[in-house]
């Protein structure tokens, strides 16, 4: 390309917090100057006293590039590409290997505070591999995507309609190489892709692929907003690995940190001398909890810069969606603080005002660039109206985590089965909320760590009854309105907490109970995607119906779930060790239940008590309903049956105000 300036129209929207693709105008490219091959940088640093570029090519002495300052407070500088040829000068360069193409750079920055600061370029494409913390050359425009059948398909895909069931993942601890080698992304893709589709998924969720200093942060982190992590290999390949996905029929969802970003030297904290991305007040601009600066949502630039960041991942990587972590930091000005730490808004109250318009304008602009693309918000408040779109007065987020519904489920479980009917209203309470939001129910890596045990491990009892109650667990969560999240690890029982730096326990699966568990979420996750009464979901109360929300002292539920042909599923958990040969259940209208699934089943490692034959209701009223029947109920298990109607018709869900 030609060598030119950013157009004005570029600059204004840039600094009006418009601009979705700051990356084509910031970082480093290759261009053509009167058909020379150069390179082009710049950087946003309006308070800098002076900039200069360093690298292996000048020896990192900040003298030696002087870059220039533009109107609007972006320095540049164009060099021969030659300049970083290692060819035309091996003894330049320190790398051991002179075959090596990877080339590094930095800014240095004279800031506003007199001193010398070496940043890292915050639009690079590419960075060093820990501890190490330079940018890198890096020219993606040679990748060549081979899912042009997928994205033609992923524009008019409806998360609502469709299945959605998604394995959240770690890469560098989900499996390993030989002598606990961390495995590369194609090693990773060659592994995964497989397994992920014999288990039914039809999603993976990444834990943050953006680069990051520290790997307990789990990516958490970021210092590289445009740069895929180099520990696993080069940006190419991640594309490869969401290429090859795609070509397989598995979405791919990447957890993006648009709150907050780490004090690292070579990272964004006051960038040119100034507080460039994060808000001068410390109460306004850091987030003590977590020991970060938290992104200043008042500056245009900033939103620019986070706008193209989200774009990035969607445009360039072909990413199906966005988990934005921490969007409670995001609203509200006082999340995580203590009295005194934080600053209210302008009317008074708690609310970021400016992050929550942000958040609007983003979420509007994905949605009519990117269609069939998720934005799934991890937010733990009552905020209102998330997942509803910027006219409505919402957030716009596609889906949204349902936290409220984790943590009392989670909460529910750790209890004795014995006193499980005293906290009973854990289980209902969500229901009256169900369909306030477009939720997405997840069980995350957040739960099985820090103290809070394993998926397997927070079950009470021996240890045929932890298997069980996981089953059960399971069970019923993927029978509940909402799509669904299982953390890697939980589907075969890992028994201890989820470690950053070890794989998963992959060998359990030689030993009884962890296969049959493993059988277990297959069979849920084919019998989701089959079942649109399961995964159509909607905003409305129909399609759900409570047939059993009494019965504390069994804790039994029982619920119909049905599609829009009126095609139900009964989904019937028994939270308790206790086996009932017969239960008498209400229904609605006349039909016939026939199991389609049983946690209890043997093949799964239980005790085998089913209902072996289709069973009819009978005209004996029962709890305020027409009909009902007698079922086997297996202990700690759950059971959906296929109801087939007498007289097939629409399901109609009476108030649940009626049932509560």
């Amino acid at each position: 390309m030609q060598e030119t300036a950013p157009a004005e129209t570029e600059r204004r929207s840039f600094h009006s917090g418009e601009d979705c693709r700051l990356w084509n105008s910031l970082g480093a490219h290759p261009v053509r100057v009167n058909r020379r091959k150069m390179w082009r940088f710049a950087v946003w640093a309006p308070q800098a006293r002076q900039v200069s570029l360093v690298g292996e090519f000048n020896r990192w002495d900040r003298e030696a590039t002087p870059m220039a300052r533009e109107e609007d407070g972006v320095w540049t500088v164009v060099l021969p590409a030659g300049l970083f040829d290692i060819a035309s000068d091996p003894a330049r360069y320190s790398y051991p290997d002179a075959d090596r193409k990877i080339l590094n750079y930095k800014f240095a920055v004279l800031g506003e505070d007199g001193e010398w600061h070496f940043r890292g370029d915050p639009c690079a494409f590419r960075m060093e591999q820990r501890p190490n913390t330079a940018s890198c050359l890096c020219d993606l425009s040679d990748y060549r995507w081979q899912d042009a059948d997928w994205m033609k398909a992923r524009a008019s895909y409806c998360s609502g309609s469709s299945p959605v069931s998604i394995y959240e993942v770690h890469l560098g601890s989900w499996r390993k190489g030989e002598n606990g080698r961390t495995l590369t992304y194609g090693e990773i893709a060659d592994q995964l892709i497989p397994y992920a589709l014999d288990m039914g998924y039809t999603h993976l969720e990444l834990l943050p692929v953006m680069e990051h200093p520290f790997d307990g942060s789990w990516g958490y982190q970021v210092t590289g907003y445009f740069a895929a992590t180099s520990r696993y290999g080069a940006p190419q390949e991640l594309m490869a690995l969401i290429d090859r996905c795609h070509q397989a029929g598995l979405g791919v969802i990447l957890d993006w940190v648009p709150a907050h970003f780490p004090k690292d030297e070579n990272g964004l904290r006051r960038f040119d001398g100034s507080c460039l991305y994060e808000h001068p007040d410390p109460r306004r601009g850091e987030m003590p909890q977590w020991g970060t600066c938290l992104f200043n949502f008042e500056r245009p630039e900033v939103c620019s810069f986070l706008k193209s960041s989200a774009f990035f991942w969607l445009e360039r990587f072909h990413a199906d969606g966005l988990r934005v972590d921490a969007v409670s930091a995001m609203l509200y000005l006082d999340f995580g603080k203590d009295h005194g730490q934080w600053l209210p808004n302008e009317r008074g109250g708690r609310e970021n005002h400016a992050a929550i318009r942000f958040l609007r304008e983003l979420n509007t602009a994905v949605a009519a660039e990117f269609p069939g693309v998720m934005m799934i918000a991890e937010e733990s408040t009552a905020f209102p109206l998330v997942t509803r779109s910027a006219e409505e007065g919402g957030l716009g987020f596609t889906l949204k985590w349902n936290m409220g519904w984790m943590n009392d489920t989670l909460a529910y479980i750790k209890e004795d089965p014995i006193f499980r009917k005293w906290h009973h209203n854990r289980i209902t309470f969500g229901m009256t909320y169900a369909f306030s939001e477009r939720f997405l129910l997840p069980f995350s890596h957040d739960e099985v760590v820090h103290g809070k045990k394993s998926m397997l491990d927070k079950q009470p009892g021996d240890i045929w009854k932890k298997f069980a109650g996981l089953r059960a667990l399971y069970g019923y969560q993927m029978s509940q309105p909402g799509k669904k999240l299982l953390f890697m690890g939980g589907e075969f029982g890992q028994f201890i907490e989820w470690r950053h730096d070890d794989p998963l326990d992959w060998f359990l699966l030689l030993y009884d109970m962890h296969p049959q568990l493993q059988a277990c979420v297959r069979d849920m996750n084919r019998l989701y995607r089959e079942t649109p009464a399961l995964h159509d979901d909607t905003l409305e109360w129909k399609g759900f119906r409570w047939v059993q929300v009494d019965d504390r002292d069994n804790s039994v539920f029982a619920y119909l779930r049905s599609d829009r042909e009126g095609n139900s599923l009964l989904c019937l958990t028994n939270f308790t060790p206790v086996y009932h040969p017969v239960y008498r259940l209400g229904l609605p209208s006349p039909g016939t239940l026939t199991e389609v699934l049983n946690t209890d089943r043997n093949i799964y490692g239980g005790s085998d008590q089913h209902n072996p034959a289709p069973v009819h209701t009978e005209e004996t009223p029962w709890q305020d309903l027409p009909c009902s029947l007698e079922l086997r109920i297996p202990p700690m298990a759950a059971v959906w049956f296929r109801f087939d109607r007498d007289d097939p018709g629409p399901e109609t869900a009476p108030d649940p105000a009626a049932r509560e």
